[in-house]
């Protein structure tokens, strides 16, 4: 939720942090070896093997298990900071909670349906694979499971989500 002192708004917080404690489950799975790194905020899906990957271009909304959580990991990119694991890391996941994600269009309403993009759009800013949005498209699906908390985004595109059920 977004606050307010001296009439001036305060940012949600950077994509993956944990925004809630009261039902969060955090667990942790190593990221598959030759994909593409999982930046904090990114949705993930399991894989055969227990290992996971970022949701692409195959993947369903059952193969979602949850969002990769900005803990204890640090940014490894200082002008960004924005942070990523690598193939071979232990990534931390939300598989139950709420934390902020990036929401690159529409505009998210409280209780509203998440979707993540599953195939590249070049007519939307950031349309790429992974990226989350609060419209129904083309090229995203989905999540079941998911909701928008609080229907508020701040100017850096920051909204809060809800994991409502573990999967794994």
């Amino acid at each position: 939720m977004s606050g307010k002192a001296i009439g001036k708004n305060f940012d949600l917080g950077y994509a993956g942090n944990v925004s809630r404690n009261r039902d969060t489950v955090i667990v942790a799975r190593v990221v598959k070896q030759e994909t593409e790194s999982i930046l904090f905020g990114q949705a993930v899906v399991l894989n055969e093997d227990n290992t996971i990957q970022k949701i692409g271009t195959d993947n369903t909304q059952e193969q979602c298990i949850g969002i990769a959580v900005r803990e204890v990991k640090q940014t490894t990119n200082y002008i960004t900071s924005e942070g990523a694991y690598h193939a071979g890391d232990a990534c931390s996941i939300l598989t139950r909670g709420c934390i902020t994600v990036k929401c690159n269009k529409g505009t998210p309403k409280a209780g509203g349906k998440v979707y993540v993009r599953v195939e590249e759009d070049e007519n939307i800013e950031n349309g790429g694979v992974g990226e989350f949005e609060a419209e129904q498209d083309t090229g995203n699906i989905a999540l079941e499971n998911v909701i928008f908390t609080t229907g508020q985004i701040d100017k850096n595109n920051i909204a809060e989500i809800t994991v409502l059920a573990r999967r794994i």
